[in-house]
């Protein structure tokens, strides 16, 4: 695992942006796990300009999305199917037929889940995984306590989860209560993991994952399991980290290696 701490949260999505790119220049048919919420969207961002001002190609990309809420149409203004169309898939030259969210509106989620597995091992498997971390660790919708085991399926979200996501909605009570989320065991099988995390409000779960044990407590921290996983954040989402002078110095040598 690495860990690469940025002044702000413009640097640490270009970082992160960088390395997508490099990837892509490398694979044009790179296979891309992607989040939603509000931390990934500086990073869309930056991946929005180096398509329009660099020429970065797109159009041989797959996308394979974490997550979604149960019960809400791909066309809600809160879906993630929505979130993706309206700040990222509409502003690139990705093939819409080449992204994938899970249907929250599936009449037999187990079957879908299933079906979802299989799709993402047909494409030959997720190349880079861009993840955010919830207040309680979770990534994708796997809250605490999800085995690290896990697989997609569909999960009940916690309340802390519903609270942290009503400011998406008109109030709490329009949260959905469930949804159909990637597994643990699925995000581990990505090549490559990019954790971003932006803020003081995260630095207490980004040292649990990095430098506390792994626990399904914090799903976060089984990426300590993971061959090629990256924390990416800012200054104040790293205010806790107890090894911060090592990382700083492994992301130094890492870019005197570049």
């Amino acid at each position: 695992m690495t860990v690469i701490v940025q002044p702000t949260i413009a640097e640490a999505a270009r970082v992160a942006a960088q390395k997508i790119a490099q990837a892509m220049r490398k694979k044009p048919n790179l296979v891309l796990g992607l989040a939603t919420g509000s931390t990934p969207l500086r990073l869309y961002e930056e991946l929005i300009r180096l398509h329009k001002e660099t020429g970065l190609d797109f159009s041989r990309v797959t996308t394979f999305n974490l997550d979604e809420y149960l019960g809400l149409p791909p066309d809600h203004p809160a879906s993630y199917r929505r979130f993706m169309q309206d700040n990222f898939f509409s502003k690139i030259n990705l093939n819409p037929n080449h992204t994938f969210v899970p249907d929250g509106l599936t009449q037999d989620i187990t079957r879908h889940c299933r079906e979802y597995e299989a799709l993402i091992k047909s494409c030959g498997g997720i190349d880079i995984q861009v993840l955010g971390i919830g207040s309680d660790g979770h990534i994708g919708f796997n809250e605490p306590t999800s085995s690290l085991a896990s697989r997609t399926r569909d999960k009940a979200l916690a309340e802390q989860t519903r609270r942290d996501n009503a400011r998406f909605f008109a109030s709490l009570d329009e949260v959905p209560h469930g949804c159909i989320t990637m597994g643990i065991g699925t995000i581990l099988e990505s090549r490559k993991c990019l954790l971003l995390a932006f803020g003081q409000n995260k630095a207490r779960v980004v040292a649990e994952a990095v430098e506390g044990p792994v626990t399904s407590m914090i799903p976060a921290s089984a990426l300590q399991f993971h061959a090629d996983a990256s924390f990416i954040v800012d200054e104040p989402a790293a205010a806790n980290l107890k090894l911060r002078a090592y990382y700083d110095q492994a992301f130094a040598n890492e870019l005197l290696g570049s």
